[in-house]
C-alpha cells in the first residue's frame, strides 16, 4: 500500500537541516501503524511526504503503486483528495460551516450531487455518534466531538490511506481514549490503512506495529 524508499529531506535556510536521512519502510494494506519519536525526529515530516503535502529531496514514495514523485501538482492534489484522508491535532474544521457541511465538503469538491453529499455526510456523522450535532458549528462542539467530525470528514471519500498527526494531542485523556476507539472501529469497518504519528503511548498501543524514529532515521520497526 505504502512504499517509502531511501527518502531524504533537506531544508535550506541559514543552515542546512536534514529532517529525514534515508528512510525506507513498507506499510501493507489494512495495517494500522504508529510512528513515534522525540520532537525533531522526523516523524511529521515523513507523514507529510507520504501524504504528498511535501516532496522528498531524494528517494521515492509509492501509494498503491503510484510514484508520487512523478506526479505534477494537480495530479498529486487529486491523489490526496481521492486516496488519502488526513486527521490533525487541531481538527482544522472550517469555523463558518456546520459539522454536516464540514463532512460534506470533500464530497462537494469531488463533484458529488448535493443531495448525495449531504446524505453521505449524515451517514458518517451517525457512524461517529454525532447524528444529532450536524447543524452545530465547530465552536459549539467539544474537542472530542470536533475530532470525531474531522475523522468523519477524512473518511468521506473512503480513502485507502488515513494519515493522523497527533490525533489525541489536543484532547483530555477520556476524549483521547474515545477517539482511539473510533479509529479502531472505523479502520476495521472501512479496511483503511492507517499511519499515525503520536507521542502518546496509549495511542500507539492500539496499532499493530510501532515505528520508532530518531534524528531523521527509523531506529526500530516492529510490534
Amino acid at each position: 500500500m505504502v512504499e517509502v524508499e531511501n527518502v531524504t529531506k533537506w531544508y535550506e535556510g541559514k543552515r542546512r537541516v536534514c529532517a529525514l536521512d534515508g528512510v525506507s519502510l513498507r506499510v501493507a494494506r489494512g495495517e494500522m501503524v504508529a510512528a513515534m519519536g522525540p520532537s525533531g525526529s522526523g516523524k511529521s515530516t515523513l507523514l507529510n511526504i507520504i501524504g504528498g503535502l511535501d516532496r522528498p529531496s531524494a528517494g521515492s514514495v509509492r501509494i498503491d503503486g503510484v510514484d508520487t514523485g512523478k506526479l505534477d501538482d494537480d495530479a498529486l492534489t487529486r491523489l490526496r483528495r481521492t486516496r488519502i484522508g488526513f486527521v490533525f491535532q487541531f481538527f482544522n474544521l472550517l469555523p463558518t460551516l456546520t459539522a454536516l457541511e464540514n463532512v460534506a465538503l470533500p464530497l462537494h469538491l469531488a463533484s458529488l450531487a448535493a443531495k448525495q453529499a449531504e446524505g453521505r455526510a449524515r451517514e458518517l456523522l451517525e457512524i461517529v455518534g454525532l447524528e444529532d450535532r450536524g447543524h452545530h458549528l465547530p465552536d459549539e462542539l467539544s474537542g472530542g466531538e470536533q475530532q470525531r467530525v474531522a475523522l468523519a470528514r477524512a473518511l468521506a471519500l473512503r480513502p485507502a490511506l488515513l494519515l493522523a498527526d497527533e490525533p489525541t494531542g489536543n484532547l483530555d485523556s477520556k476524549n483521547g481514549q474515545d477517539i482511539l476507539g473510533w479509529f479502531q472501529t472505523l479502520q476495521r469497518q472501512f479496511e483503511t490503512t492507517v499511519i499515525m504519528v503520536t507521542h502518546d503511548s496509549r495511542a500507539a498501543s492500539v496499532c499493530g506495529r510501532i515505528i520508532r524514529m530518531q534524528d531523521g532515521r527509523v531506529i526500530c520497526d516492529g510490534a
